[in-house]
């Protein structure tokens, strides 16, 4: 079981930047494809992008496409969610856990105890 821990939100204006970090313990990043998941008020939780754990390979939903970067340091741990050119539509709580439906653009939340606090996104116009 891996449990995480997610850093680096904040509130910022349209067109600011932010980068999120996530930091894992126990099963490391080797077992698990790890994905990004946010959910905005009166929203359910969804995937925006997940990172394989053994290839190089990124995927991001078509909201983030093009303005979210993931990437990953394995000897930390860690993965991170580089986001470019917010807009008030990305203001949410984001989250990562473990993709363990499968490592695509849009992973789907799992269930069970794999989530954190998750931070918390504001993006004003």
């Amino acid at each position: 079981q891996v449990q995480v821990e997610e850093s680096g939100g904040g509130l910022v204006q349209a067109g600011g930047s932010l980068r999120l970090s996530c930091v894992a313990s126990g099963r490391t990043f080797s077992s698990y494809a790890m994905g990004w998941f946010r959910q905005a008020p009166g929203k359910e939780r969804e995937g925006i992008g997940c990172m394989a754990q053994t290839v190089a390979q990124t995927y991001s939903s078509h909201t983030a496409e093009g303005r979210f970067t993931l990437s990953k340091d394995s000897d930390k741990n860690e993965v991170y969610l580089q986001m470019d050119s917010l807009a008030p539509e990305d203001t949410a709580v984001y989250y990562c856990a473990p993709a363990i439906h499968g490592c695509s653009a849009r992973p789907i939340p799992p269930r069970g105890p794999y989530w954190g606090e998750g931070t918390l996104v504001g993006v004003s116009s």
